[in-house]
């Protein structure tokens, strides 16, 4: 009997024993080195910087001191969170901060969690957030669609004041994001280039501002698929966007409508417009060609500017299709804010392509400055034009070589 019961107890000890080695090790509630945050992380930098080197400063975050705090009174409300008994809330100024950042270099979260001394999933919730809060709080002032018929107007007025092209809204373009796919995906994303993407098509003003953007379609669509089913398209057949009706081009009396100008990968439309395929071209084919894709050049560069300076698109961005989105609204947002500043810390000069006095092309830094990396779309199948359109496009042509509508120096450049 008490051999059993030393036998017993022996089983228990060793079975306690056991259990205690099963016990899983205490998870540290913060690693040391990410307490010391406020008196060594990349925030300190940022205000001896703001301090002391403004010029630093911009090569920091793509934009000025006062450009910056313009942007936190903004969005302070929305992405700031309150203290706890357990830890300092991580401030709005902050993650405003390691924002702009993470979109002016592109750097993994796992680096930039280095830097600010944050944790690379708290990083990754907060760049989420606060990409939706910046878009939230820009978009209607900063990405706003026309609506009104004057409003139309001044934008085509300012494409006939830059670019000589006559009753144009705006320019029309699409590019492809590279993105890493998300698991179990199969081949959605999967684009003509043999990468995985998202689409991007924009509609650019005379200013390199976008107007119109569309983000998230998977990467095996073409150009022509995707303006097919924008809503883009619904709302010119539906003539839901009051674009003023067609009237005469200057000194003429050809009327035509107003219109959006494009590639050859978007189907020849009244309201939009794009070049004559290049075989066997005439000379006043050229000459169109050559001025439709002056002012065809703007959307180039907006998508090159943006890029150039938010470097996140520069390289294939390793998140989830829905975090891209958000990350392309802000940085659109972004942008037309920064180019209504007209910030130099953001659109420095020569940085866009510009033309000297004798209207050759000489292009912009975004072209020379690395690899390119927001491919653009393929073309795809589009479906035999209307006779109407192809009549606009004669007029626009004939009247590109009349002396009412040409300019001096085309003859030089086809």
């Amino acid at each position: 009997m008490e051999s059993a019961k030393r036998h017993l107890a022996v089983a228990v000890a060793i079975l306690c024993s056991d259990t205690k080695q099963k016990k899983k090790k205490k998870r540290v509630w913060m690693r040391t080195w990410l307490g010391r945050r406020g008196q060594l992380g990349l925030s300190v930098l940022q205000r001896e910087l703001e301090l002391e080197d403004r010029s630093g400063f911009k090569e920091l975050l793509r934009k000025t001191s006062d450009e910056f705090d313009i942007l936190l009174e903004r969005v302070e409300p929305l992405i700031t969170r309150q203290n706890t008994k357990m830890r300092r809330a991580i401030t709005a100024k902050e993650s405003l901060s390691l924002t702009l950042r993470f979109l002016a270099t592109g750097e993994t979260y796992k680096s930039l969690s280095f830097q600010f001394r944050i944790g690379a999933t708290t990083l990754s919730e907060i760049v989420n957030r606060t990409c939706a809060a910046l878009h939230q709080v820009l978009k209607d002032d900063f990405l706003k669609t026309p609506t009104k018929e004057e409003e139309w107007r001044a934008i085509s007025n300012n494409f006939m004041e830059k670019w000589q092209f006559p009753h144009c809204l705006d320019a029309l373009d699409g590019k492809h994001i590279y993105i890493q796919p998300p698991a179990h995906s199969g081949s959605i994303w999967h684009n003509y280039k043999s990468r995985f993407s998202v689409l991007m098509m924009a509609v650019v003003d005379a200013n390199y501002k976008f107007l119109y953007i569309s983000v998230g379609t998977q990467g095996r669509v073409s150009d022509a698929g995707l303006f097919a089913h924008s809503d883009l398209k619904k709302a010119l057949d539906q003539g839901l966007l009051n674009v003023p009706p067609p009237e005469r081009l200057i000194s003429s009396d050809v009327v035509l409508p107003y219109l959006f100008v494009g590639d050859e990968a978007y189907p020849l439309r009244t309201d939009l417009m794009k070049p004559y395929p290049f075989r066997q071209l005439d000379h006043s084919q050229r000459i169109f060609n050559y001025r439709l894709s002056r002012a065809r050049r703007v959307v180039e560069n907006a998508f090159g500017i943006l890029a150039n300076r938010f470097r996140v698109f520069r390289s294939t961005i390793l998140l989830h299709p829905d975090s891209v989105t958000k990350i392309t609204l802000a940085s659109a947002c972004l942008h037309n804010f920064l180019c209504e500043c007209r910030s130099e810390a953001y659109i420095p000069s020569a940085l866009a392509d510009c033309e000297d006095a004798d209207h050759r092309i000489h292009e912009g830094a975004w072209r020379r400055d690395g690899v390119w990396a927001m491919q653009c779309m393929q073309a795809g199948r589009a479906r035999n034009p209307t006779l109407t359109a192809k009549q606009q496009r004669d007029l626009l042509r004939d009247y590109f070589v009349s002396p009412a509508g040409q300019v001096p120096w085309q003859d030089n450049h086809v």
